[in-house]
């Protein structure tokens, strides 16, 4: 049994079992309290209902202007030993559904390494689509895939339309 509740402050004194991997990004302490505080919505942890264990996170936001007003997946992690169990489809749905009925977005995007087959897979299969490759994102030595699903208000899903030219990480901006 499990327990999907939002992210609270006193959750950062129990996620070293989910973040101590290497295929997560781990942030300080101001950017999660950043995003605890600024987008409470897009901020959610799974704990197992008898121990209280967490068991994976996603932190997200909604950014951009116009038809680029987006929710952007910030991180999504679940801890190695409750992998494959469908946590992360139930992290990426609960924030879908704040970019579509909360902050009416056209899309939901990410970053994911290039080199993280798996992830990228995991994507795909949930009806995300490769937009863009990012060179140098991760620390300027790996690049990254920027990943997109469009949401119902994107109606022609134009932005999920990929682009052929790779664009380097400092030109990113909020689309």
């Amino acid at each position: 049994m499990t327990t999907l509740r939002q992210f609270t402050c006193n959750d950062l004194f129990l996620f070293n079992n989910v973040n101590l991997d290497f295929l997560t990004e781990t942030y300080n302490l101001g950017f999660y309290l950043h995003y605890i505080t600024t987008w409470p919505d897009y901020n959610y942890v799974v704990n197992a209902a008898e121990s209280n264990r967490m068991m994976g996170y996603i932190f997200g936001k909604a950014e951009g202007k116009g038809d680029k007003w987006h929710g952007h997946v910030t991180a999504v992690t679940v801890a190695p030993e409750f992998r494959r169990l469908g946590m992360a489809k139930r992290l990426m749905n609960i924030l879908e559904i704040v970019s579509e009925k909360i902050y009416d977005t056209y899309f939901v995007d990410l970053f994911v390494r290039k080199s993280n087959a798996l992830a990228i897979n995991m994507y795909k299969s949930f009806g995300y689509v490769i937009y863009r490759t990012v060179l140098g994102y991760y620390s300027g030595e790996e690049d990254a895939y920027d990943m997109r699903k469009a949401l119902p208000k994107d109606v022609k899903k134009s932005s999920m339309v990929p682009l052929e030219k790779p664009v380097p990480a400092y030109q990113l901006d909020n689309d």
